[in-house]
Parts: structure tokens; sequence; C-alpha cells
């Protein structure tokens, strides 16, 4: 965390004239504040008075020149179309804080809106690394200033038949500290819980970091209150039906969850369009880190020059102390689109979350295009399906082969001979055949071809992993099977 909020730059003195009344400001007052509304029975926040009427309406008054606020913070608009919700902003100097109160020049080409979000702006102007906007959801373009996925402060019941509960920044409360740092915080309200949130944010070569606290109050039982949840879009890759595809390779704003738990286990689990939507439970006891990554970072595998998607960051979580007993949850929603995001991930806790209690939390966030996850071990970086068999004779009927490549310092040296074998939990009547062995003209690159019997199989997924002796050489795969 920051020592200490700097003062504002001298150019920011620019938007005063637009600025409230002071008024006193501290952490201690934002949990008050967060405490004292867990206690009132819920409003919900009405829409926005002043908004632009769709969403080029909204275009054109976020792109373009207009005036900052606290040095590099520029407003998104309220819009009836994407973001008709709008937010209370202030701005915090030497404890005291102002809110926004008067919005005339700061849209682009000469508008006005009510503010329904922000973005923190580079050292030149022309470019965000973070944003906030839309119920609790924010993101950041990571190292590779390509935006991708999104992070939000928390779900509620996420993939469960009674349906999804969307709390909402209220408010916020902005302290810019210089280039490349800022401070925020931020009032959560909701039907079932308030919270009080601050993120300490530093933009380096090699990343972005959020160091994220949190004291949330229930105003209701939850059934399953996920912390540091993240939303991302899976359409296809490498391994999907041709069926679902449209001319480029592949299209996902991220390739696999991994989680690394706290007995030191690393899984990775490749992401899947699913036709109906399902939602996994992936035991992670006091995690030492989970996230969603985009491992496949090749331009030729996408062929996308406008999207970027091999450019999208990863988002990885460090929970700071010991979260406990729990799992990942891992939501997965058919899509046809890239437009809608279709996967979201969270952590969630064995023990119930009760109406009345006070929840304290904190880790935090790295988005970036350097896999959080590599180290001795190797990792999964590519894989594929198709009919069991031989290749050039008949499939096996009622069996499906699945390919799994292994890249990493663990694999370097070893032969056919080495005694590397693929480990998995499949039971001998299921598992036709395996081979592992290292690819030709690569290094520290293995291949992992089996031939499954997917008819009758007692569970709809399996591990797998390479080991040597009693060392395991890679993560832990889990591959999901469609049915």
């Amino acid at each position: 965390m920051f020592a200490a909020a700097l003062a504002l730059p001298a150019h920011a003195s620019i938007a005063r004239e637009r600025l409230g009344a002071p008024s006193q400001f501290s952490w201690d007052r934002l949990v008050g504040r967060a405490r004292r509304l867990a206690g009132n029975r819920y409003v919900a926040p009405a829409a926005a008075r002043n908004a632009a009427a769709d969403f080029d309406s909204a275009g054109r008054l976020t792109y373009g020149e207009a005036e900052a606020i606290a040095g590099n913070i520029r407003l998104f608009p309220a819009s009836r179309a994407t973001a008709p919700t709008p937010v209370t902003i202030a701005i915090v100097e030497n404890g005291k804080a102002r809110e926004i109160t008067d919005t005339a020049g700061l849209f682009a080409n000469g508008g006005t809106a009510d503010p329904a979000g922000f973005r923190v702006m580079d050292a030149t102007g022309r470019s965000d690394w973070l944003a906030w906007q839309g119920a609790s959801y924010f993101r950041s373009s990571g190292n590779r200033d390509q935006y991708g996925l999104s992070a939000r402060a928390i779900s509620i019941d996420t993939g469960l038949p009674e349906g999804e509960e969307f709390p909402t920044f209220t408010h916020f409360w902005i302290e810019q500290v210089g280039d490349g740092q800022a401070r925020i915080h931020a009032l959560l309200d909701g039907p079932s819980v308030t919270g009080a949130f601050a993120f300490d944010c530093t933009k380096s070569a090699q990343s972005v970091t959020q160091d994220v606290k949190a004291v949330l109050f229930l105003r209701k039982d939850v059934r399953q209150l996920g912390l540091a949840p993240a939303s991302s879009m899976f359409w296809y890759d490498q391994s999907s039906p041709p069926a679902q595809r449209d001319w480029r390779p592949e299209i996902h704003d991220s390739d696999g969850l991994a989680i690394w738990s706290g007995n030191g286990e690393r899984v990775w689990r490749p992401l899947e369009n699913p036709r109906e939507p399902r939602l996994h439970s992936l035991r992670a006891d006091s995690p030492k880190g989970f996230g969603l990554l985009q491992r496949d970072q090749d331009f030729d595998h996408y062929q996308d020059d406008g999207a970027f998607y091999d450019h999208r960051p990863a988002l990885w979580v460090e929970p700071k102390g010991d979260w406990g007993p729990g799992f990942v949850g891992l939501y997965e929603m058919p899509t046809d689109t890239e437009t809608l995001d279709n996967i979201a991930l969270f952590w969630s806790s064995d023990k119930p979350a009760r109406a009345g209690e006070r929840k304290e939390f904190s880790y935090r966030l790295t988005w970036t295009s350097n896999d959080p996850t590599q180290d001795g071990n190797a990792r999964c970086v590519d894989v594929f399906d198709g009919p069991a068999g031989i290749p050039g004779a008949p499939p096996v009927a009622g069996a499906r082969k699945f390919v799994f490549d292994f890249a990493g310092p663990s694999l370097a040296g070893l032969d056919r001979a080495s005694g590397v074998v693929a480990e998995t939990d499949l039971p001998k009547g299921v598992l036709v055949s395996a081979a592992a062995y290292p690819v030709a003209r690569t290094k520290e690159r293995w291949r992992v071809m089996i031939d499954v019997r997917t008819q009758g199989m007692p569970n709809p997924q399996f591990r797998l992993y390479l080991r040597r002796g009693d060392t395991a050489l890679s993560e832990t795969v889990i591959k999901a099977i469609e049915s």
C-alpha cells in the first residue's frame, strides 16, 4: 500500500471550480459509512437524468479532447444503452474530499452528461490503463495496452439457479499520486451487501498491479459469496468444433483458468464454450493464487489485426493472508459471438455468509501478458481434440482423442528412455491408450496423446500431469468432456 497520498498536481487546479465544498475523508470514515448503509433498507439507484442516447453518442462524449481531473482522470458518460446509472465522484487531497459538481468541459466534443465511471490516462494523455464503469466492474489494459477481461468487487450467486445479484459502486474517491500510480476508494451497495473498497494501483513495464482491501457488511444471507471475481470471453480455440468458428482461427480473451492451491499443486483448466451453462467447483483451500490467463500470444493463431487477442492480458489474484477452506468457481456459458462475456471466475469460502456479518479481506491483482504461473515445472501450452484411433484408419467408435502439449525447464534433457509417463485419474475401462513423448525438433516440449471412451464416463472431466518416478514434472490439467 502507498504510504501516503501525495498532493494533486498543480495543473489539476483547473478543475477546482467544478468541485463542491470539502469534507473529511479517510478509510475508517468510508468503512463506517458502509456499515451504516447496511443498516438501512436497500434503495436501487435511479437512472441518470443526463445520459447519452445510444452507444455512438456515448462514444462521441468519451473520445476526443476534453479536460482531465486530478491530473489524468477522464470521465465516462452515462448512457441509456450501456451505463444508465450515474456515480458520484470526488477528488481527495490531504484528507479532504470534494465532489465533482459541474461536468462542463469534462466530456469530448463539448457535450455534457452525468458521470458513469472514469478512466486513468497514461502520461501522454492519449491512452488509458485503468477503467471503472458499470455495476462494480473495473479492468486494466496490462503491460501491452490492450483491454480484455474484467474484474469486479464481489459476486453473489454466480451460476446458481436463483439468479445472480450485481451490487454497484455508487461513490468513488480518487487520489492521484503521480504518473503510473493511483489510489481509488469506492462504496459498494446492493440488496444483500454493502462494502468499502480501496485500490492502490501501479503501472510498470511488466504489469499493472492493484492492491485491494475490502470490508463487507451483509444485509442478507448469501448462499454463494464470491471474492476477487473476474469475467472473460471464450468463443473458440484450436480444439473447438469447426461449426462454432468464423474465419479467424481463435477468438478468446482468456484460454484457461490457473490455480495455485495452498497445498502447492498447480492446476490448469482449459476454458470451454459449452452447449449448456455449467458451474464448476474446483477445490482451492488457502489458495496462493488463481486467475484467468491468455497463454496463447501468437498473432498467427488469431489473425485479428483489430481486436488483437494475442495482446489480451492475464488477471492473476494473490490472496493476502489465509483465506481458509474454499473453492474456485468457474461458470461457463454458451456463446456464438465475441461480444458476450461468457466466463465468470470467483473464490468462495466454505463458511456461510450470514446477515449482519462483517467480512474483511485483501488481495493483489496483477494484469500482465507475462504468464504469472511460470516456474520450474512444465505448463500446458496447447490442447487438441479429435477422433480416437490411428490417423488414416477408421476412428474408434465411442471414443475421442485428447492431445496435450507441455513445455518448461523440468523437461530439459529428457527423452523417451527417461521414464516420463502421463498420469491420469481415468478408469482402466475408459482409457483406451496413452503415450507421452518429446516433440521432435523442439526444446523442452512434450506431447501427451490419449484416447478416451467418453460414453458412460462416471465423471465429465479428468485430471492429467507428467510424472517421472515420484516427481511431478508439470502442472495438473483438468479437462472437461462435453457429453
